[in-house]
């Protein structure tokens, strides 16, 4: 006995085929052409998933205000000046950019600067996810509140899922590859299965 689909087949639609969404793989490029070659100290680092495209740049090392200050010492004070004052005169043009992104792409988009090797995200999206835990997984995310890592326990899941990711990064990674390759082979099969 033959049973029909009705819309769909296996599993739910884009999934991490993201068969519904514009190829990402030009974004770099296409950032590296669109953006003022003087915001950043070289190339921004680009991130991208199904929800957003990430943009950071290092912003030039702050001068120390004072003479006898070691460059490399430059007060907190300085390095936030000058996080502020990109944030607002890049303001208009990282808004219009990212419009156009975002219609190119199909992903908002979230810009944030790199200073002295500090990351300062200026807007990211935080998307809920939901899921359900057992009482063990439960227990694990309350620990976390209750110690006072987390506020939270979404929070608390988020720091895990961080802290999985950092140390994963080279399994994840393979992973993805291996998708990619899942996909290429999909796209190269037979149309209509």
């Amino acid at each position: 006995m033959r049973h029909e689909h009705r819309g769909r087949g296996f599993g739910r639609p884009g999934g991490w085929q993201q068969a519904d969404l514009p190829d990402p793989a030009d974004a770099p490029d296409w950032f590296a052409g669109r953006l003022p070659s003087d915001w950043f100290a070289g190339p921004p680092v680009i991130e991208i998933d199904r929800d957003e495209i990430v943009v950071i740049g290092e912003l030039p090392a702050p001068v120390p205000e004072k003479e006898d200050t070691p460059a490399e010492e430059v007060p907190a004070a300085t390095k936030e000046g000058a996080v502020a004052r990109f944030r607002e005169t890049t303001r208009p043009a990282r808004m219009q950019i990212a419009n156009e992104a975002q219609r190119r792409y199909g992903r908002s988009v979230a810009w944030g600067v790199s200073v002295d090797g500090e990351r300062i995200m200026f807007t990211h999206l935080a998307v809920p996810v939901m899921t359900r835990l057992r009482q063990p997984e439960r227990k694990v995310l309350d620990t976390l509140v209750d110690s006072g890592v987390a506020r939270s326990r979404a929070d608390a899941l988020a720091w895990t899922v961080k802290l999985a990711g950092k140390h994963a990064e080279a399994w994840l990674e393979e992973l993805r590859t291996a998708m990619r390759k899942v996909d290429d082979l999909r796209s190269e099969g037979p149309q209509g299965l």
